[in-house]
């Protein structure tokens, strides 16, 4: 095809979501390249191509000889209208071809309220649903964050990339090209051989008496029992982005300047699912933000990390080092700790352009110690007041309810920390999240709130802070269907399937959420929300998850569990002895 017609993009909300042609897009000749891969961001263009993942996955790709690497992203409702009313498949944005003509069909998954787009953009392609339905090719594969918990998505997906997928592209076009004309099951066989890739159809699970996983095990003692984590030497860049026409949600650089994070908060995914650190040296921080500049004339740079301040070495000489290279770019740092902030660091940035200083509490101080997120309320007063004085006006903070020991005198507790920031003369937004006990972490085990209690601490928090504090928080019955997405087992693609049949898609948009369609959903399939969200594991349950090896040891993960209960601290390992977390044969932290 030519791409979509123009009477139709006339009559869709910004129509260059659709239209490709980007600067520094890769536009091949299709016939040239024996292997085609489409990138597929389950979300609308504005939110994909914010995601450096995609960036960095779509330039691997295309570097691979033989490939060509192509986007797409989830129409808006708009669209879909028109696509279906004119029978118009979704079509990528670089030479404008239906997906099913792809070879591979490559999901990231970033976000558990995305997966009804996943189904709706397969319909919209062409491309049969289910996996025990596509006999031949595209190859449907998925990778990100939540293929950590691969279950829920199984039955619609061909194999999953678990861990960081850089790595593994190579190994799987390899493996690809060479058994491209062979039978698909002999070809998954194959890629099984692969660390990294999981196959769900080569696995079986059998549940208990009370719908407990029991157990999962490999049809074949060919099939590794357990897939382990893909992890690579280091952070990839992406020096070479497509520049986006429309404004996307972060329209600018981004150099992610370490991965991975030995903080050892308790509730948090991202600090066990990418250890061990890893870091850029500074001359390749240099050298990446230089090809931004020129190949994309950007003027703003973020320097990604989970803790930006903790940059191993010195964040200060990394930000002084840049500066005398690019004195006209301002370098913005997403991921800070106050305890991390020193002065040399607010002098350095308070010479250039002063915006909005975001940082996450998470809770009060009693709660955050048994998180092991170690953070006193006198040196978060000290950050703010320190920063006052070097010219920051404005401050967002993040704040978590729902925390495993949470009480309510913990909520006016982190309430009268709000109000004392304020006191200080400055500008507070607080942004509130619903605490969701994500696999692969010390929570795991630990139940969520439910819906009532989680609206009255709402209401608490709203009491507990002063008018004038700028205030918002998610909707509990998301934060449900989130918990149990990230915690559910295989027979949640039965009830992602019928959902999407009733009509949900875009689930993570407040105006398209529609709960009524799960209820229905787990009502049709005889399964209990409660039962994935609202119910504490036992020590030693098996776990949807437990297929996936991450590197740490589960010993680990529940003695980290069990210290939210005594609020022991577990040290950083960066700057204290190794906490002997499972990757310490693989860790560089000291």
């Amino acid at each position: 095809m030519t791409g979509y017609p123009d009477e139709l993009l006339r009559r869709v909300v910004r129509p260059a979501r659709y239209t490709g042609g980007e600067w520094n897009a890769y536009v091949k000749d299709w016939e040239s390249f024996p292997v085609k891969v489409v990138i597929v961001y389950p979300d609308i263009y504005e939110i994909g191509m914010s995601n450096l993942a995609i960036h960095i996955l779509y330039q691997v790709l295309n570097a691979q000889k033989g490939v060509i690497c192509e986007r797409a992203f989830a129409p808006w409702v708009d669209m879909v209208e028109e696509m279906k009313k004119h029978n118009i498949p979704l079509l990528s944005l670089e030479t404008k071809h239906p997906l099913n003509e792809f070879d591979i069909v490559g999901f990231s998954l970033g976000y558990e309220p995305t997966y009804t787009n996943v189904l709706e953009m397969l319909r919209l392609s062409g491309i049969p649903l289910q996996s025990s339905d596509r006999e031949g090719f595209p190859l449907v594969i998925g990778g990100g964050s939540c293929a950590l918990n691969p279950e829920p998505m199984s039955m619609f997906f061909d194999l999953f990339v678990i861990g960081e997928g850089e790595g593994a592209i190579a190994e799987i076009i390899d493996i690809f090209r060479g058994g491209k004309g062979e039978n698909k099951q002999k070809l998954l066989q194959r890629l099984t051989t692969i660390p990294g890739v999981y196959v769900p159809q080569f696995y079986k699970v059998d549940y208990g008496k009370e719908g407990k996983v029991g157990s999962i095990y490999p049809l074949s003692p060919d099939v590794s029992p357990r897939v382990e984590r893909r992890i690579t030497p280091g952070p990839y860049g992406a020096g070479r982005p497509v520049v986006p026409y429309i404004e996307i949600v972060h329209d600018q650089g981004t150099v992610e300047i370490q991965r991975g994070c030995t903080q050892g908060c308790r509730f948090c995914q991202g600090g066990m699912i990418y250890r061990p650190p890893r870091w850029l040296s500074p001359d390749e921080i240099v050298k990446q933000a230089g090809e931004l500049i020129q190949n994309c004339g950007y003027d703003e740079i973020s320097l990604l990390s989970l803790s930006t301040t903790d940059y191993r070495g010195s964040i200060e000489g990394l930000l002084s080092l840049l500066w005398k290279h690019y004195p006209r770019v301002n370098f913005s740092l997403p991921s800070i700790r106050c305890d991390s902030f020193s002065p040399a660091l607010m002098n350095l940035l308070s010479a250039h352009r002063k915006t909005t200083l975001t940082f996450a509490p998470e809770s009060g101080e009693r709660l955050r110690r048994r998180m092991n997120k170690s953070l006193s309320d006198g040196a978060i007063l000290n950050f703010v007041a320190l920063a006052q004085k070097h010219g920051w006006r404005n401050f967002k903070l993040y704040f978590m309810l729902g925390l495993p020991t949470e009480e309510e005198e913990d909520i006016w507790e982190a309430g009268r920390l709000i109000n004392r920031i304020h006191g200080l003369g400055v500008n507070v937004k607080v942004s509130l999240a619903n605490f969701i006990p994500k696999p692969h972490t010390p929570c795991q085990w630990a139940p969520q709130d439910g819906q009532e209690s989680l609206n009255y601490k709402i209401s608490l928090f709203r009491k507990a802070v002063h008018r004038g504090i700028r205030l918002s928080w998610p909707d509990p019955k998301l934060s449900l269907l989130e918990a149990i997405l990230s915690r559910g087992d295989r027979r949640l693609g039965e009830v992602i399937l019928h959902a999407w049949k009733k009509g949900s898609i875009f689930d993570s948009w407040s105006d398209h959420f529609r709960f009524e369609n799960w209820l229905s959903a787990f009502d049709a399939c005889g399964l209990d929300p409660a039962f994935y969200a609202h119910r504490e594991r036992e020590k030693g349950e098996v776990f949807p998850w437990s297929i996936i090896d991450i590197g740490i040891r589960e010993e680990f993960l529940y003695r980290e569990r069990e210290r939210i209960l005594t609020g022991e601290e577990t040290p950083d390992c960066r700057r204290d002895k190794c906490n002997l977390c499972g990757l310490e044969s693989v860790c560089s932290s000291q």
